[in-house]
């Protein structure tokens, strides 16, 4: 019996030192760039051609007020059209999943095939037709064109989620809220958004992670500076500061760092409500 116990604690060590390493070895691919790229904003281009993998011989924010000052406008679009968009999606998303889940709708399984089946549409299939709907309705270039297409075409995915989570609450809640004279719209508001948060937030983050990286439609639908968003600004620099890698590097890391902000900050809620919201 005694000569059993190193071995059998050997194994189980060796196991977690084995999990340790490859955790610390996934997030040394997925930290290092994104550092890199910070770092490359303080070099000149000398620096990053000659010692590309060395610290910077100067901390100088040249780059960084420059690349500062060349996206404010595209700044401004994507945060305008972000939070909006997440907003409108979000509580739109959750008032459509409170109806599928909480209320009694004719033709309840149609209607959610309906919804999710949005899910399955190609955005690329409907620019054609996408361009001419936004011309006559004279909101072509602005940006509630973008903050109407972020919207509906992230509502289906959306509700899914919210929906998934909104099954397992338990319905005596909303029975005694009833009961107590409460309205649908109140019992929406007051109990269950709150029971929603975890799911929310991961919603919330999801759609930014969208909203603030989406490429194509920011692209075709926009034509003005003024509207355009982050990522084709950042396009935009790229085809006019082609050989000016350090100011690219410190305009894609201010690009990058609200995104790792929001998502540190709310992981923990993210993770959640992903976990409680798909595997119920």
């Amino acid at each position: 019996m005694t000569e059993g116990h190193p071995t059998q604690a050997f194994w189980p060590g060796m196991v977690r030192a084995f999990l340790w390493a490859f955790l610390f070895a996934i997030g040394v691919l997925v930290v290092y760039p994104l550092l890199w790229m910070a770092l490359g904003g303080f070099k000149s281009n000398s620096e990053i051609f000659d010692s590309p993998f060395s610290l910077p011989g100067s901390w100088s924010l040249t780059n960084y007020v420059a690349a500062w000052h060349a996206t404010q406008g595209y700044l401004f679009s994507s945060l305008l059209v972000t939070v909006v968009s997440t907003v409108t999606t979000v509580l739109i998303s959750a008032w459509a999943a409170f109806g599928l889940t909480r209320t009694e709708v004719p033709g309840k399984p149609l209607l959610v095939g309906f919804i999710l089946g949005g899910m399955m549409l190609s955005p690329t299939v409907a620019l054609v037709p996408l361009v001419r709907m936004l011309q006559s309705l004279g909101i072509y270039d602005t940006h509630a064109a973008l903050i109407l297409l972020y919207t509906a075409f992230r509502v289906p995915f959306t509700t899914f989620l919210i929906r998934a989570y909104m099954l397992d609450l338990p319905r005596d809640l909303d029975e005694a809220a009833m009961m107590d004279g409460a309205t649908p719209g109140q019992i929406f508001r007051k109990i269950i958004l709150p029971l929603c948060q975890p799911i929310l937030i991961s919603c919330v983050v999801l759609h930014i992670l969208f909203a603030w990286n989406e490429y194509l439609f920011a692209m075709i639908f926009t034509n003005s500076a003024s509207v355009q968003t982050l990522p084709v600004g950042l396009t935009s620099m790229m085809s006019k500061q082609g050989t000016n890698y350090a100011a690219l590097f410190a305009a894609m890391t201010i690009s990058a760092l609200p995104i790792v902000i929001i998502f540190f900050l709310t992981q923990r809620y993210f993770i959640r409500g992903l976990t409680e919201g798909i595997g119920k």
